[in-house]
């Protein structure tokens, strides 16, 4: 069974038929870059065009780096804040004339890794962590989703940790792989000591160089991998979403 799913960004939308079978896309995805300001209208417009390069004609699941109650947009942090209390399931479902399905973006890596991914199989408490433009965070007890935990927005050293400790942070600063590891290090031990989780999974695009700074994470306990999907599997929780699973 194919479902599409597309994944709203801080910087890209990108998007993709999934085969649910496989927990894999169908095509090579395709990506526009987020517009700014990232307001709803310029946001959708991107997503039809994503998934009007396919031809697509039946349901579509689409992220959203915010909290998401039903499809109605709570926090808008790394897009417009026009988009708070935008029901996007109607705005998106209607500039595609198509069903759609809304949810956190990192809530929806997670579920694909946990289905397909390094989370297969995991028991206990288990985050998938997205690191890019900001810190997406999914959480998981006994494999079931408790939405929308957004804590790339914890305090660290007085600020989001997420302006601390993003990729975005590691680019905007120069930082090299040991120094940005130190900072992912600080984080990890505060999700730690809050939730005592027994396995953390790195998501985003760093996740495809995970040997460059993984190793470099040191004095936490809980086991520390890379999303097997790497940066595709919020496209794929997208499609299980629309798809119900």
């Amino acid at each position: 069974m194919n479902v599409f799913g597309v994944d709203i960004g801080g910087s890209g939308i990108k998007g993709a038929p999934v085969d649910l079978e496989r927990g894999d896309l169908v095509e090579p995805r395709h990506k526009v870059l987020t517009p700014h300001p990232a307001t709803p209208e310029s946001v959708a417009d991107g997503v039809v065009e994503v998934v009007r390069h396919f031809g697509w004609s039946g349901p579509v699941g689409i992220t959203f780096p915010g909290v998401v109650t039903g499809s109605v947009i709570r926090t808008a942090a790394n897009v417009d804040k026009k988009w708070i209390d935008v029901d996007a399931g109607q705005l998106l479902g209607d500039k595609l004339n198509l069903r759609v399905t809304v949810l956190n973006d990192a809530d929806a890596a997670g579920v694909a890794e946990m289905a397909f991914g390094a989370g297969r199989g995991r028991k206990g408490t288990v985050f998938l962590l997205t690191f890019g433009t900001g810190i997406g965070s999914a959480l998981f007890a006994d494999g079931k989703l408790v939405p929308n935990t957004e804590l790339g927005h914890l305090e660290l050293h007085g600020h989001d940790a997420e302006k601390h400790a993003s990729t975005k942070a590691k680019e905007d600063e120069d930082l090299s792989w040991h120094h940005w590891a130190h900072r992912v290090q600080k984080y990890l031990a505060h999700v730690e000591m809050l939730f005592s989780p027994e396995l953390f999974i790195i998501g985003g695009g760093v996740s495809r160089k995970a040997e460059k700074f993984i190793p470099l994470i040191e004095g936490i306990k809980a086991e520390i991998v890379p999303a097997e999907l790497q940066n595709n599997a919020g496209i794929v929780g997208a499609a299980m979403a629309a798809a119900g699973r």
